[in-house]
């Protein structure tokens, strides 16, 4: 057993030189190998994540491929997390135009999984139900990892140089100040929960609801200020790849990013997922639905030998060579703080809960036709019957000068309701 993995893990040495100048020269590299492990333990029964390594951009062309890894951590039910799982990938594929090249609908990805989100959200709230999730979605394409959340899962990249960066944002009221301060603005009362004889206990939350995240999907009797707009971070990995550790607040609660990312290096994503929720339970006990997603964003020439430390030390001196800040014109209103320490080049980050600050300003090709398509829901209506969504007037094909993209009416009453606007 020993000679049959010694002899696996002897793979054609690539001089530096070779790999030094292919940087240099800014070839085009294969496609990595993803990887992937998972697991969890249930306490409530309420998380649920999603695999899926054979979507494609372009239905039948198998060159388009891309991955999918999501986590929902379900509460006051599970039909939020389901209709979620089942209904984002498929509203993202709708908000893209059809017939782009892979660069633009990479540069579409942010917006479509804004709109994705928020259509997912207002087709959950027509159920009836009153349950909500936390999203937190990946999609992997070549080197490309965008990530878009609400809620509190997070994911988290460790690269081979050790460095370990969170592509989410916690929406949690009691350490994020800036949605507290969003939520009150809306109409919306935080606080902690009071007990008999005045004292209060526990986190902070929203009231009506007591719901301590600030952004989500479903949860509609909350208010509509626990808004479903995700935060979006889109980066571009090194040829040395990465590791992602995807996991529901079961993990985080017990462990900080560095805790979990150096719990389970050395090893494969599959052994990776275990050792990680292993030490959660470790640490804290099961106090919650615990899940976890372990991704390998692995060179095709240059295949990682897990099990194997000496390999790993050689791989991980030849990344810090490799590594280098790059430079390209974003729109991202970020700070580049994972190109700073030049690690991966960082395409676009953007969390604003505003939609019109999300959703650009496009102008519609069949404006002189009076008939505009929703930004949102991708209906075709008359423009008597909704708003732009960066004005309070009434859409005619006359008016100029177009100022951001159309909203039905329901999506605009959805809009202003989350802006805390009455009617």
């Amino acid at each position: 057993m020993i000679k049959t993995d010694l002899s696996r893990m002897k793979q054609p040495l690539i001089p530096l030189a070779t790999l030094i100048g292919r940087e240099l020269r800014n070839e085009k590299t294969e496609q990595p190998f993803v990887k992937y492990g998972q697991a969890g333990l249930a306490k409530k029964g309420e998380d649920y994540f999603l695999i899926k390594t054979d979507c494609q951009r372009v239905p039948g062309d198998s060159s388009t491929l891309f991955s999918v890894f999501a986590i929902f951590d379900g509460h006051n039910g599970i039909s939020a997390a389901i209709f979620a799982k089942e209904s984002i990938l498929n509203n993202v594929m709708s908000a893209i135009p059809q017939g782009i090249s892979r660069d633009e609908w990479l540069q579409a990805l942010p917006r479509a999984l804004v709109v994705s989100f928020l259509k997912t959200d207002m087709e959950f709230q027509q159920q009836g139900e009153t349950s909500g999730t936390t999203a937190t979605f990946v999609i992997i394409d070549g080197w490309t990892v965008t990530v878009a959340s609400v809620g509190d899962s997070r994911c988290i990249l460790d690269t081979q140089g050790g460095a370990v960066s969170l592509l989410t944002v916690d929406h949690r009221l009691e350490e994020n100040v800036e949605e507290r301060e969003r939520v009150t603005a809306s109409g919306g009362e935080v606080g902690r929960l009071n007990v008999f004889g005045g004292n209060e206990v526990g986190p902070l939350r929203c009231w009506p609801g007591g719901l301590c995240l600030s952004r989500s999907i479903g949860d509609t009797d909350v208010g509509e200020y626990i808004v479903p707009i995700p935060h979006v971070k889109q980066v571009k990995l090194s040829n040395a790849g990465g590791r992602l550790i995807i996991a529901s607040d079961g993990i985080w609660d017990a462990l900080s990013s560095d805790m979990a990312a150096k719990s389970c290096r050395g090893v494969s994503a599959e052994l990776a997922a275990k050792l990680v929720v292993k030490e959660a339970l470790r640490s804290r006990g099961l106090k919650d639905d615990t899940t976890c997603l372990v991704v390998d964003i692995i060179p095709s020439d240059y295949p990682l030998s897990p099990m194997t430390t000496t390999l790993r030390k050689k791989h991980n001196m030849l990344s810090s060579l490799l590594f280098g800040k790059k430079s390209q014109n974003t729109t991202n209103k970020g700070t580049n703080k994972l190109s700073a320490i030049g690690v991966v080049e960082e395409l676009f980050e953007e969390g604003s809960a505003m939609l019109t600050e999300r959703l650009g300003k496009d102008v519609p090709s069949n404006m002189n036709s009076g008939i505009f398509r929703c930004a949102v829901c991708l209906a075709d209506q008359p423009s008597s019957d909704g708003l732009s969504a960066n004005t309070d007037h009434i859409i005619t094909p006359v008016s100029k000068p177009w100022e951001g993209p159309f909203l039905c009416t329901n999506c605009q009453k959805k809009k202003d309701a989350m802006e805390g606007k009455r009617s």
